[in-house]
């Protein structure tokens, strides 16, 4: 890891490279943090979220446009991969995205009638076949949950985004 850390701080001279407890790329500070590690996913990990800052990713408008970002940011590790003569495991890139597909599918789906539903707002969803509406945590990272709205909470809701 050490050795294409290096090739990659020199070739990245505008990121970062952060040891850390997990992998993440911050945007805000320019920093790539990752793993010491040497296994395949540690290597994978590193490459995808120099993906992201490659890429531009800043931030995201919606659910759908989290899991757009994050295929694209596997499509462009695969690339780089290549180019350092590194491996990324299909299956692995597979995985990884499948959290993101679980999770969206969770917030997404209708808590009366099981029916995905669309999103209204970054924290919002309303459900297309029954109309009932629910709010979802700001937060990628924590349990998908959805709290069902009143049918006041709906009214009120809804003359906000007129």
């Amino acid at each position: 890891m050490d050795q294409l850390i290096r090739k990659l701080q020199a070739d990245y001279p505008a990121y970062r490279f952060i040891v850390g407890e997990g992998l993440c790329w911050s945007p805000a500070n320019g920093q790539i943090l990752y793993r010491l590690d040497d296994s395949e996913a540690a290597i994978s990990g590193v490459l995808h979220e120099l993906a992201h800052a490659v890429l531009g990713h800043q931030d995201y408008c919606s659910d759908i446009d989290l899991l757009q970002k994050e295929v694209a940011a596997w499509q462009q590790a695969i690339t780089l991969a290549s180019l350092y003569k590194q491996s990324i495991d299909p299956n692995h890139a597979q995985d990884c995205l499948d959290t993101y597909r679980d999770w969206l599918h969770k917030r997404s789906t209708c808590p009366i009638c099981q029916i995905c539903g669309v999103q209204q707002k970054s924290t919002q969803y309303t459900c297309i076949n029954c109309g009932q509406a629910w709010r979802v945590s700001s937060s990628r990272f924590c349990r998908a949950y959805r709290l069902r709205q009143t049918k006041r909470a709906k009214a009120d809701a809804s003359a906000r985004l007129q």
